[in-house]
């Protein structure tokens, strides 16, 4: 059995992909998601085996989705397009997976097999944006997205990811990892990312550096990740 998540701001679209896989016994529909926030949600929830995700969603769109995900866990994707088709070539030169909106049944039945075929996610380092120009985020029931330019800093521990911004907190479930690797926001300490743009002073302590941001948060630097803050800053 092939599980799978349907990732579309339409949704007729989503339902369109739902009533063409009913018809394949073999892969099982996990959840329908409307946007960008829900499918990590679901993706990091269900660990599908393949994900149908629209490449134009506003806010987050399905590459910047993909760009969010852990590589070590990445599900196969099938993309879903209404690109003109000189952006399709893209695709047919990747060899990606995709299908085009509307969405013509005897290529869909194609794309299965293909898949059925060979699971093994494809590499999207070349398609894939190298920085994320917001963050999926959540406060409570409510999702939210938040521009990372917004970010002061970023902070783990046992209740999860908590994003600090200086429009408020939220908390997203992207990894640390994934948001020092896609933000421009530099590891500090092991909890914690800081915004470079967000330090507003710089306090020496025994066990490292306390900085303050414009918002007049404080934020650890470990002894670890002096010099290279300091570096970053212009201080030898």
């Amino acid at each position: 059995m092939i599980r799978c998540l349907i990732i579309d701001d339409e949704p007729f679209a989503r339902q369109e992909v739902a009533d063409l896989l009913d018809k394949h016994p073999d892969f099982d529909v996990l959840g329908q998601c409307g946007n960008a926030i829900e499918a990590l949600q679901q993706i990091n929830q269900h660990k599908p085996d393949l994900i149908f995700v629209d490449i134009q969603m506003p806010r987050i769109n399905g590459m910047e989705l993909i760009a969010m995900l852990n590589p070590e866990q990445m599900p196969r994707a099938v993309f879903i397009t209404a690109f003109d088709e000189y952006a399709v070539k893209a695709f047919d030169n990747n060899a990606f997976d995709y299908l085009l909106k509307p969405i013509d049944e005897k290529r869909f039945n194609q794309t299965l097999d293909k898949v059925r075929s060979n699971m093994t996610p494809q590499p999207m380092e070349n398609i894939l944006p190298s920085q994320l120009a917001h963050l999926p985020c959540y406060i409570g029931s409510k999702l939210k997205v938040v521009t990372t330019t917004d970010v002061e800093f970023i902070v783990s521990d046992v209740g999860g990811i908590h994003v600090h911004s200086n429009k408020g907190v939220s908390h997203t479930q992207l990894t640390l990892k994934v948001l020092e690797e896609k933000t421009p926001l530099f590891r500090c300490h092991k909890q914690y990312l800081l915004s470079a743009d967000a330090i507003s002073e710089i306090e020496i302590t025994d066990s490292g550096a306390e900085v303050t941001t414009h918002t007049g948060a404080k934020v650890p630097v470990s002894r670890r990740y002096l010099k290279e803050l300091k570096q970053l800053l212009g201080f030898q």
